[in-house]
């Protein structure tokens, strides 16, 4: 039986950083599942982010030098 080559180039320059990446990313990964603190309904980030968002459009419009 001959073995199959992922036919996907990998975006790594080397195999150790293909690694430390994978063990990154795994981390990353469990941390979150192991964090048990109450999920933000997505409509409250939202309504949050726009705030933001707002609150610069207005810093940028009184800023002649932002346009």
């Amino acid at each position: 039986m001959s073995k199959k080559t992922s036919q996907i180039a990998s975006e790594f320059a080397t195999t150790e950083e293909a690694e430390a990446y994978d063990h990154w990313f795994r981390t990353k990964v469990q941390k979150s599942l192991n964090d048990h603190r109450p999920a933000t309904a997505h409509e409250e980030v939202m309504a949050a982010l726009r705030k933001i968002i707002e609150a610069k459009r207005d810093i940028n419009a009184s800023d002649p030098m932002a346009n």
